[in-house]
C-alpha cells in the first residue's frame, strides 16, 4: 500500500500502532474473562475465551474450529492453509487458562484488565495471556492481508495448561492431531533480554524444559496412645526425618549446553564462571551467591526435590501409622522416571525401607536442538527490534505444553519478545505473583515477532 505523499515508513508506524493497540484490547479482554484453572475438571471454562478469540479470528480464508475435552474446556483452532503440502507447518500456542489469585495480596483488580502508566494489569498479563493475545492479533494481520503461504500457519488457543494440559494439549494431540499437528511451535516461556559486558544484548529462548516426577511417599508407623511416645514406631517423626533428608540431599549437577551458554553470558568473574561449571564446585559456589540468583542456578542445573504437601494423623492421643508426603520433583534432561525413584532411595537411606512411593505426575525431560530453520527464523526477527542481538538457549525449569509437541517429534521453542523493561528478576516476580502485568511496547513487539516469524517458515 502507498499513498502520494505518504512514505512507507510512516504507513510501517502507523499499523504497528495499530497492531499493538489491537493486542492490548484482546489481553485486556481475554483477563477479564476470568478463565481461572485450580486443577479440578470443571474449573478453568476457558471456553469463554476460546468464544472470544473464535469472534475475534473468523473470516478472511481462515477455518476455525472449537473443541472442548470436557464441557466448558474450550480450545480453537484456527488455521490458514499452505498451497505446497511438502513446506512445513508452524504451529502458534498460546493457552487460555490462568492460575487462581489471592485478590488480597494486589493493589488493583487482578482481573480488571486495566491500562496504567502503559502497562495492562491483570492476571495471566505474563502468563501468558500477553503472547496468547499477540499470536492472535498477528495471525489474523496475516489473514487478512491476503497472505497466501506454502506452508500452514496454526494458531492454537489451549486449554489447561496451568494444571498439567491434560484436557488441554494433551488431548488435543491424542485425538486431533489432523488440526494442531505441526513441524515447528512456538509458544512460551522466554524472550526477555539482557546487555553484557561486552554489551551485546541477548534475548533468550528456551529450546528445553525439566521434566516432572511428583510422588507420593507413603510412610508407615505403628499406633499406640500418644501417652507413650517413647520408643513409638511413629509415622510423623519419620516423615518428619525424610522431609529433612529431601531438602538436604544433594544429586549429581547436569551442566549442557544451555546452561554452559547461559554463564557465559553472566557479567560475573571469569573465575565464578569457571565455577558454576565445574561440577566438583558448583553446589558450594551457589551456596554463596544471593538467594534469587542461587535458586535459579541451582534449579537450571540439578534435579530438584521439594517436600509441598503432608498429610497424617487421626487425633491428637494417637502416635499415627500413615503420613504421605507429596514431593514436587523436576528432572535435568537425560534422568529417567526409574531414576528418580533411585535417586528417591538413595536420599532416604535406610528409611526408604519405610516408605511406599508411587507417582502422581510424570513427563520426562524434553529439548529441541537449534540447527533448523525455526532457529534461523527466530534469529532473524530478533534482529528487526535488536540489531545485533544474539539468542540465549534457556532451559525451563517448569513445564509448557511444548513437551507434548515434542515428544511427537516437533521443534518446539519458548519464546516471545519483550521490551528492555522486562528482565528476567521482573518477569519472575510477576509469573504467578501479585500485581501481574505487561507493558505495551512488549506486546507491540511481540506482535510484529510472530508476523516476521510466520513469514520466514511458511513462505
Amino acid at each position: 500500500m502507498r499513498r502520494r505523499g505518504v512514505t512507507p515508513g510512516w504507513y510501517n508506524r502507523v499499523m504497528a500502532s495499530q497492531l499493538t493497540g489491537d493486542t492490548t484490547e484482546l489481553l485486556q479482554t481475554l483477563i477479564r474473562n476470568q478463565c481461572v484453572n485450580d486443577g479440578t475438571v470443571d474449573s478453568g471454562q476457558e471456553v469463554r475465551n476460546a468464544r472470544t478469540l473464535e469472534d475475534y479470528l473468523g473470516g478472511h480464508n481462515v477455518a476455525i474450529e472449537q473443541f472442548e475435552s470436557q464441557p466448558g474446556r474450550g480450545s480453537v483452532v484456527a488455521r490458514i492453509e499452505g498451497s505446497d503440502p511438502d513446506a512445513p507447518t508452524l504451529c502458534l500456542m498460546g493457552h487460555t487458562d490462568v492460575v487462581p489469585v489471592n485478590p488480597a495480596g494486589w493493589s488493583r483488580d487482578p482481573f480488571g484488565g486495566e491500562l496504567i502508566d502503559g502497562e495492562v494489569w491483570g492476571r495471566g498479563a505474563i502468563d501468558m495471556l500477553n503472547i496468547t493475545a499477540s499470536m492472535a492479533v498477528a495471525f489474523r494481520h496475516l489473514a487478512r492481508s491476503g497472505w497466501r503461504p506454502k506452508g500452514t500457519l496454526v494458531y492454537f488457543g489451549v486449554a489447561d495448561e496451568e494444571a498439567g494440559g491434560h484436557w488441554g494439549a494433551e488431548w488435543m494431540l491424542d485425538h486431533h492431531w489432523d488440526a494442531v499437528g505441526a513441524d515447528y511451535v512456538l509458544t512460551e516461556m522466554g524472550g526477555w533480554s539482557s546487555v553484557g559486558a561486552d554489551d551485546v544484548r541477548r534475548v533468550v529462548v528456551n529450546t528445553a524444559e525439566k521434566g516432572i516426577a511428583w510422588r507420593r511417599l507413603r510412610v508407615s508407623g505403628t499406633p499406640a496412645h500418644g501417652s507413650m511416645p517413647f520408643g513409638a514406631d511413629n509415622a510423623l517423626v519419620k516423615a518428619a526425618e525424610i522431609i529433612r533428608r529431601l531438602a538436604d540431599y544433594r544429586p549429581g549437577a547436569y551442566l549442557g549446553d544451555a546452561w554452559k551458554a547461559q554463564v557465559g553470558a553472566m557479567p560475573i568473574p571469569d573465575d565464578l564462571k569457571a565455577a558454576l561449571l565445574d561440577p566438583a564446585r558448583i553446589w558450594s559456589t551457589i551456596e554463596t551467591l544471593p538467594p534469587p540468583l542461587a535458586r535459579t542456578c541451582h534449579a537450571h542445573t540439578h534435579t530438584t526435590f521439594s517436600p509441598n504437601v503432608a498429610h497424617g494423623g487421626q487425633k491428637t492421643n494417637i502416635i499415627p501409622d500413615t503420613v504421605d508426603i507429596e514431593v514436587d520433583i523436576r528432572t535435568v534432561p537425560g534422568t529417567s522416571q526409574a531414576d528418580v525413584d533411585a535417586l528417591l532411595h538413595d536420599a532416604l537411606g535406610e528409611l526408604a525401607h519405610h516408605v511406599e512411593i508411587s507417582p502422581l505426575q510424570a513427563f520426562d525431560s524434553t529439548e529441541s536442538d537449534r540447527s533448523n530453520a525455526l532457529w534461523d527464523a527466530v534469529s532473524s526477527a530478533t534482529q528487526v527490534a535488536f540489531p545485533g542481538a544474539q539468542l540465549l538457549p534457556g532451559l525451563i525449569v517448569g513445564g509448557t505444553d511444548a513437551r507434548f509437541y515434542r515428544s511427537k517429534g516437533a521443534i518446539a521453542y519458548g519464546t516471545g519478545l519483550f521490551s528492555p523493561s522486562v528482565s528476567l528478576e521482573s518477569f519472575g516476580t510477576r509469573f504467578h505473583g501479585n500485581d501481574e502485568r505487561i507493558d505495551v511496547e512488549s506486546l507491540g513487539l511481540s506482535t510484529d515477532f510472530w508476523i516476521h516469524i510466520a513469514k520466514e517458515i511458511c513462505g
